[in-house]
Order: C-alpha cells, then structure tokens, then sequence
C-alpha cells in the first residue's frame, strides 16, 4: 500500500501545479505537459492497486495466468 500512497501522493502534487497553471493562464504547452503527468501517475497507482488486489484475489490459481492477467492490466 506504501507505493500507491506515494504514487498518489505525487499525482496530488502534480494536479495540484496543474490547477496553478490554469488559474495563472499559463502557456497551453505547460498545461497540457502537466495534464499528461498527472494521467500518467494517477494510471500507475491504478494499475499497483490492480495488481496488488489480483495478486490477493487470485491466489488459488495458476502462477502462470496471474501473471498474464497481471501483465495485461497494468501493461507491463
């Protein structure tokens, strides 16, 4: 859980310089840049937690199919 507390911390912290630029009117270049790292983080923690929750779920099955399905989720 650790890891997708610092991923989600660090898509806060990017949302948040996101929301800076848009009340400053910033260049549309910046904005879209930092609209895109964000997507970016928020997607990673979504795909931890995914696997995460797989990997607890899934644990009567076989090794080799958890890590296909895991792998197509979060498109390793």
């Amino acid at each position: 859980m650790i890891k997708i507390i610092q991923r989600l911390k660090r898509a806060n912290g990017q949302i948040a310089g996101l929301i800076k630029l848009i009340e400053n009117n910033e260049d549309c270049e910046k904005t879209i840049i930092q609209f895109q790292a964000a997507k970016a983080a928020l997607d990673k923690a979504f795909s931890e937690m995914l696997n995460q929750q797989l990997e607890g779920c899934l644990k009567t099955k076989k090794q080799d199919d958890i890590k296909k399905i895991l792998n197509l989720i979060s498109k390793k």
